[in-house]
């Protein structure tokens, strides 16, 4: 895979005992480092006109001054230093750099990811919270429709907390599909059924809030009754997952129980998925806090891509995963009301 990184993102320093820390990059350099294929590009950083695009424009001043004059907590958990500025632009230009260069036909060994940090789905338009200042997936999507290159963008996140920030903003876009699979009940306490979207983006937000202890079979049941069959119906020109890897079952912060294997297996159904609708698919890294497991993680999704065939389950998906596929395919209007 080609990774979009910058040291500046490591300049952005949480303290050691936050868990959104610079040794989340380090240790996913380092297992990178065991890999072959692998190939860095430190793309342009955003400027804030593309930033400006999906946030108020007076938040993004305000973010500035915070980190000018010397950062501090935003909120209790999100905390910036005065080089935060800088890591947030760049962290948001290569999520930017990502959905470009997939939409410049660049697949296969190629698909890009950005490795960069701060995260980003839950900065919502006027506000940073959960660790995230720039909404950087989303960032990357509106840049997509606003340089003609895509007219239409799905975005699948698979991080085990719902991404609030790209939901909120896209809410009202008919242009951009949101999928999320996350935990029931964790932060930010957003990603009910009931959230679809409104006006012209009704029926283009879908959630799929699964129980905690969900693992590989739940989540391969559902991406393969929800998200899958929502990307083929709206037909994107570019996915982009928001890959976060806080599901997994050493994380310290989750309840779920995701493999290792069981994030090469999503990997693969959201590229088969591309590759059969003919859409662009780009990586922005989110969340993951074992630094074990998020360097893992990282490094099987370019396995997959480097030919590796991921292990799937063979058990079938809990009850109450498939009593909530059940009911979501049977009121999303994506799915016209059909349960079959």
């Amino acid at each position: 895979m080609k990774f979009g990184y910058s040291e500046v993102c490591l300049e952005h320093d949480t303290g050691q005992r936050h868990p959104e820390n610079p040794d989340r990059l380090r240790a996913i350099r380092k297992t990178l480092s065991r890999r072959h294929g692998v190939e860095y590009v430190e793309a342009d950083s955003a400027d804030e006109s593309t930033v400006t695009a999906v946030h108020d424009a007076d938040y993004v001043e305000e973010f500035r001054e915070f980190c000018a004059d010397g950062g501090g907590n935003w909120d209790p958990d999100t905390v910036a230093v005065e080089e935060s500025w800088d890591a947030a632009l760049q962290s948001a230009g290569l999520a930017r750099w990502s959905a470009e260069t997939a939409l410049a036909g660049e697949d296969g060994r190629d698909t890009p990811f950005a490795i960069g940090r701060p995260p980003g789905h839950h900065a919502v338009v006027d506000d940073a919270m959960g660790f995230c200042f720039f909404n950087n997936a989303a960032v990357a999507a509106q840049y997509a429709l606003d340089s003609g290159d895509a007219d239409s963008v799905a975005v699948f996140d698979w991080d085990v907390h719902h991404g609030n920030g790209t939901q909120d903003i896209f809410a009202e876009d008919g242009d951009v599909l949101y999928c999320s699979l996350h935990e029931d009940g964790l932060y930010p306490g957003t990603g009910e059924i009931d959230e679809v979207g409104e006006g012209d983006g009704a029926g283009t937000t879908l959630n799929a809030p699964l129980p905690a202890g969900a693992g590989d079979p739940e989540y391969r049941t559902a991406f393969d009754d929800l998200v899958e069959p929502a990307v083929r119906s709206f037909d994107p020109d570019l996915i982009l997952v928001s890959a976060g890897f806080d599901a997994h079952r050493h994380d310290p912060i989750s309840r779920m129980r995701v493999s290792t294997e069981g994030y090469g297996m999503l990997t693969a159904r959201v590229r088969d998925v591309a590759d059969e609708t003919a859409a662009a698919l780009g990586f922005v890294l989110e969340g993951g806090y074992s630094l074990d497991t998020l360097s893992d993680g990282v490094a099987m999704v370019h396995e997959v891509f480097d030919g590796r065939d991921p292990v799937v389950p063979e058990e079938d998906a809990d009850e109450d995963v498939r009593d909530l596929v059940d009911e979501v395919r049977a009121s999303h209007p994506i799915f016209d009301g059909d349960s079959d």
